[in-house]
């Protein structure tokens, strides 16, 4: 046997976290506008109609359109001139032909403004309109 015995040199492996916690905050940050966009518009009552029918399964094409009561038109919570409104939805109707609208209106909206948002999906070619509101009685307090 050889009285020279190696002994197991470990080198560290000291490596740049730098990239990994870039990665990090831009998946947190990622996570945070995508988690704000799938939210609803708290500040929109919509109105009660119990004998509305029921949408059970929404189209994916379908385009989510929200009128508060100043008449302000959001999208995904992203405030929308009604001259973006119409070209986004002109260049939607370009690229997918027809296709469905909600419109989330607050009871408190005047019906010039809901209004308004309906003229603007007929004029880009859209007539598959539908409107958002509560199916159920609300229980007095």
């Amino acid at each position: 046997m050889s009285k020279h015995k190696k002994k197991a040199v470990s080198e560290g492996c000291a490596g740049d976290m730098t990239p990994m916690i870039d990665v990090v905050f831009q998946l947190i940050i990622f996570f945070i506008v995508t988690m704000k966009m799938d939210e609803d518009n708290k500040e929109i009552e919509l109105d009660e109609a119990i004998h509305s029918p029921v949408i059970e399964e929404m189209n994916p094409l379908t385009v989510i359109i929200e009128v508060d009561k100043r008449g302000r038109i959001t999208m995904r919570s992203a405030p929308f001139s009604r001259t973006a409104l119409l070209g986004y939805l002109q260049s939607k109707y370009k690229r997918y032909g027809e296709y469905p609208i909600l419109i989330r209106g607050d009871h408190r909206a005047t019906h010039s403004h809901i209004r308004g948002v309906m003229d603007l999906c007929t004029s880009a070619g859209l007539w598959r309109i539908n409107f958002a509101v509560i199916n159920e009685r609300k229980v007095p307090r």
